[in-house]
């Protein structure tokens, strides 16, 4: 079926289906000046010009009736709207508060704790389409192997009839945990493939190749990325502090393996970190990873590979050498104390 993307007077861009359209149209949320865009067309358009038939029907004088168990959801929103919380510094976690029958899906091991009512299970796959057969769910699962993910996710979900329950999600190692507001984006996000935590059910995960092949071999994220798409909310965590980014058509040149995420409207590749004694004395490595555009991009100061390498240079047990210890005794003053 036909997908068509509409957009505010506030410039906020939101998607729906076909068979949405006449029920955006008779409540007000689509008029005949809204700008609308589907495949196939050059420019937004208003509704009026590319739909007129819409709007010639009689609008219902009657609004539907409130559903049970729960508010309704918004109209041509495809996600489920969750409201969150993040707690803590450098070692965040991430507190969901859902309504009677919402959802949010995660990574497998990532729930940190539960409120009574919300129940979980494990699936094949995002849930994004209810309506995908076996082999569209076997090719999901077959793209997340490809990142080293979990082939499943876990759907946790408020199977209580009247109060708001939580249910918190905590990042596998120490960071920051970032919230993305998809529609606020151009509904999908481009990361480092492990970086995905958790998501408003009817986000899809999925997977974008890097189809240049000096970025793919030298720019620290691999030929693999993982891609969110969708108009609700989704969370990715990274290593350090984070810094977000708003590129005008600038130019950003970034250390390799410190980029988190990216909007569209973003290109990412590679140039050689200057000249050849820059690049082998210089100590920022032969490539840098460029960033060019107009989006949001997201920076991490110290990826969690670089933090594990350092502690093993440090690990006296595995042949590194100690650092940061203020006893003269060095060896002999590990020895004496058990270590």
């Amino acid at each position: 079926m036909k997908t068509w993307h509409y957009a505010t007077p506030n410039n906020e861009q939101f998607q729906t289906s076909e068979s949405d359209l006449p029920i955006l149209v008779s409540n007000g949320t689509i008029t005949p000046r809204t700008r609308v865009w589907s495949s196939g067309m050059a420019n937004w358009t208003p509704a009026g010009e590319v739909m007129p038939a819409l709007f010639a029907a009689a609008p219902s004088a009657t609004p539907p009736a409130m559903p049970a168990g729960g508010p309704p959801p918004v109209m041509g929103m495809k996600s489920h709207e969750i409201d969150f919380e993040i707690f803590g510094d450098d070692m965040q976690i991430v507190e969901i508060e859902l309504d009677p029958g919402e959802t949010v899906i995660a990574e497998a091991g990532a729930m940190n704790y539960m409120e009574e009512d919300i129940t979980f299970v494990t699936k094949m796959g995002d849930g994004s389409n209810p309506n995908e057969g076996i082999m569209g769910k076997l090719l999901a699962v077959g793209k997340r192997a490809l990142t080293g993910e979990s082939l499943f996710m876990t759907h946790f979900s408020n199977s209580g009839s009247g109060r708001k329950r939580r249910v918190a999600f905590a990042a596998p190692f120490p960071g920051k945990i970032v919230p993305l507001d998809l529609s606020r984006i151009g509904g999908e996000v481009t990361c480092q493939k492990d970086s995905f935590l958790c998501a408003a059910y009817g986000t899809q995960v999925t997977i974008a190749f890097n189809k240049k092949l000096g970025a793919g071999f030298f720019g620290g994220e691999g030929f693999i990325l993982q891609k969110l798409k969708g108009d609700g909310k989704a969370f990715v965590h990274a290593s350090g502090t984070i810094i977000e980014r708003e590129l005008k058509g600038e130019t950003l040149r970034v250390d390799t393996g410190c980029l988190v995420a990216f909007s569209p409207g973003i290109e990412y590749n590679i140039e050689r970190a200057g000249n050849l004694k820059s690049m082998f004395f210089g100590g920022e490595g032969l490539f840098l990873a460029t960033l060019r555009g107009h989006g949001h991009v997201w920076l991490q100061s110290l990826p969690f590979s670089r933090l594990a390498d350092r502690i093993i240079q440090a690990a006296p047990s595995i042949g590194g050498q100690a650092q940061g210890e203020g006893s003269v005794l060095g060896g002999l003053g590990r020895l004496l104390d058990g270590n």
